[in-house]
């Protein structure tokens, strides 16, 4: 695929996600109330939120990244590096998890593979999305929770359109020195141009 029509494909992909984002806001609009959401309790007593061997059963066959495509994930944009802290790889969303809102650990709305030799690519790390309810940066009581982890943000949009949110990265593929649990992954480099 050419750098123009890969450019392409991320813009229509973010362009989805927040399309996506905003119709599951409009559908779930913010509680005044300022209680937590359904999320927000990092303590549930659901032993299934809690245990990353079940996301690892049930993302095991997207170590192959046409198992993923033929799934509905598509590519959002190319290798995601950042020179202090390490880099993430390319990222693959699903725009119907990403627009139903609901976080099950079974179905990760993000994957995140990572250029391998050969030109492949080896998944790395799933990623768990929620938009944010009340789209303030200043305000966190939504905050979601998954393995007992409190996701990062409310952080800004990465892309033009893409809506305050929250996110957590599960390196469950590739170990992370940094932790699990963390954003970026000191041992990922993306290729040169």
């Amino acid at each position: 695929m050419s750098q123009h029509a890969s450019r392409r494909v991320g813009v229509l992909t973010a362009v989805a996600l927040a399309i996506a984002a905003v119709a599951w806001l409009a559908a779930h609009p913010a509680k005044s109330s300022g209680h937590p959401g359904p999320h927000a309790d990092a303590r549930s007593s659901d032993e299934r939120t809690h245990d990353p061997r079940r996301a690892r059963a049930a993302t095991r066959k997207f170590r192959d990244v046409n198992v993923a495509r033929a799934a509905g994930y598509a590519a959002t944009g190319g290798c995601v590096e950042d020179p202090k802290y390490g880099g993430m790889g390319i990222h693959y969303a699903n725009p119907d998890l990403v627009a139903d809102g609901e976080l099950d650990v079974t179905k990760p709305e993000i994957l995140v593979y990572q250029p391998a030799p050969g030109g492949k690519l080896r998944l790395g790390a799933i990623e768990y999305f929620q938009a944010d309810a009340d789209q303030d940066l200043a305000t966190d009581p939504d905050r979601p929770y998954l393995f007992g982890m409190p996701f990062d943000g409310p952080m800004l949009g990465h892309e033009s359109g893409m809506p305050i949110h929250y996110d957590l990265h599960v390196w469950l593929y590739r170990h992370n020195p940094a932790g699990r649990f963390a954003m970026w992954n000191p041992r990922v480099h993306c290729p040169g141009p």
